[in-house]
């Protein structure tokens, strides 16, 4: 009789047990590094989840790539946009190229074995490093690649930073792929003072960023890399497996902006934040809503 009384109230505290409503899930961490393209990024990564019905938390403007890298690997994040080449060069430690494919895999495999981290599918966006011109430029020397660019670079005046000079992908790379020589260079720390003197025709040509948002706001001309001297910075979210693993459908929701974004586009919405002054989360939804991507 006694046992019979134990087994019914063991049956009915495992059917209370049943019918209890299950805990709130984690809230998913979307993370970004310390400038603007990031922030709008990020605020798109987590404006998508959350429209996908996940409760998000926002841990945005968090520092410089290891900052970002350890708060991932800690599990203090769950996701952040991150550049191949990013990678490659400062967690990887590898040896650079200028393959796409190649740079994704080898980024891929090593964040998956050593930290059990996922990269998923990248976007258009290709935030490599870019030498530019102004349009009166390219078109008065009728310039479209690096190649063009070498045949009258003695003519022209050169501004970038302070490490140009000397990185293999930077002068010297350029004398050594395009036998360009330029007629002078001009040292600027900072990238605006660059664009400013490009503008004002103290210097002819500068080095910066695919997404620079003065390339498509001033109207400047970024000139082909036809030989493969800059190995591709592609962009793509980083996600813990852990995070993927509770939360499967992630995976197609972060993947589903890859296919709207390019550098043209992330130059108009870095313009945005950095000329226009708007918020990045306003920016990023606005995007959203335009695409169709939110309601």
């Amino acid at each position: 009789m006694k046992l019979s009384i134990l087994s019914a109230i063991a049956a009915a505290v495992m059917a209370t047990a049943a019918f209890k409503p299950a805990a709130a899930a984690d809230p998913i961490k979307v993370g970004s590094k310390n400038f603007t393209e990031q922030y709008i990024l990020a605020e798109m990564y987590a404006a998508l989840l959350e429209k996908a019905g996940f409760q998000v938390e926002r841990k945005i403007n968090l520092g410089g790539t290891m900052i970002a890298q350890q708060a991932l690997t800690t599990g203090a994040i769950d996701l952040y946009p991150e550049y191949t080449g990013t990678a490659l060069s400062a967690v990887v430690k590898g040896t650079m190229s200028t393959d796409p494919d190649k740079v994704y895999n080898e980024v891929k495999d090593f964040y998956t074995k050593q930290f059990n981290l996922t990269w998923l599918k990248p976007t258009g966006i290709n935030n490599g490093y870019v030498i530019v011109v102004r349009q009166e430029t390219a078109d008065a020397d009728k310039l479209k690649t690096l190649s063009d660019l070498a045949k009258v670079s003695g003519t022209l005046v050169f501004g970038g930073g302070a490490e140009f000079p000397d990185r293999a992908d930077g002068l010297p790379g350029l004398k050594r792929v395009y036998s360009a020589e330029f007629k002078e260079f001009k040292q600027f720390a900072k990238l605006g003072l660059r664009y400013d003197a490009l503008a004002q025709k103290d210097i002819d040509v500068v080095n910066g960023a695919a997404t620079d948002w003065q390339i498509g706001s001033k109207g400047l001309v970024a000139l082909d890399d036809d030989k493969g001297l800059f190995p591709p910075y592609y962009l793509a979210p980083v996600v813990r497996q852990q995070a993927l693993d509770a939360n499967p459908k992630m995976k197609d929701v972060l993947e589903a902006l890859g296919s709207h974004l390019d550098n043209a586009t992330m130059r108009v919405l870095n313009a945005k934040v950095e000329n226009d002054h708007e918020e990045p989360k306003d920016v990023a939804e606005a995007f959203l809503k335009e695409k169709g991507l939110l309601p």
